[in-house]
């Protein structure tokens, strides 16, 4: 076992328990479990993390983060707000192979935990998702890309909704999600009641 320094280490222990707590669950995996899938002993586990809930917690806090830094780099080099939206609508981190084991998790302490600490972390993780996307949102308004009728927070809430949707069916493994005989997607239709024009322009 090489000895690694605190934060990678940390970092390891975090990607070893998202691929174990994907696989089998928070409430069946244990700290002897983590430790085998990340090659150490469970006092390393220990010694970043006060339990096995904290290393959870962890791992929640670090899917948003990750997300963020996702789309931020995704969205770079769009030349204007419509196109950044657009970029964002087809940039979902449930479907993506990087975010897949992340919200896996996440989907798994909403229906399997009942802890108030857990719970804080998911706020924690949908308000960050949140705060960035009606930021987007805004500067679209601004310059007139989307309606100003409805608030950049309720149009936010609404694509996390209907993101999350999309995740847990393509969880259930559905194939095109609802595409028609046209080969129109849901993601189509929400794109073009967001920004128009510029959607059938993309």
């Amino acid at each position: 076992m090489s000895r690694l320094p605190a934060q990678q280490r940390r970092s390891q222990l975090l990607d070893h328990a998202g691929v174990l707590f994907a696989k089998v669950g928070y409430a069946r995996t244990t700290t002897a479990e983590l430790a085998k899938a990340a090659g150490v002993t469970e006092p390393i586990i220990y010694r970043h993390f006060d339990s096995k809930r904290d290393l959870f917690i962890a791992l929640i806090d670090r899917s948003s983060e990750r997300t963020i830094a996702t789309w931020e780099k995704h969205l770079s080099g769009a030349k204007d707000p419509a196109e950044r939206l657009l970029r964002l609508l087809g940039d979902n981190p449930m479907v993506t192979k990087s975010g897949r084991d992340d919200y896996r998790v996440l989907l798994q302490a909403i229906t399997e935990v009942d802890d108030e600490g857990i719970e804080a972390a998911i706020k924690r993780h949908m308000d960050n998702l949140h705060a960035f996307i009606s930021k987007e949102i805004k500067l679209a308004q601004e310059e007139h890309k989307v309606t100003g009728r409805f608030s950049a927070d309720v149009i936010a809430w609404l694509l996390i909704h209907i993101g999350m949707g999309y995740g847990v069916v393509a969880a259930m493994g559905y194939g095109d999600h609802g595409a028609d005989s046209q080969g129109i997607h849901p993601q189509d239709v929400v794109a073009r009641i967001l920004v128009g024009r510029a959607a059938e322009k993309a």
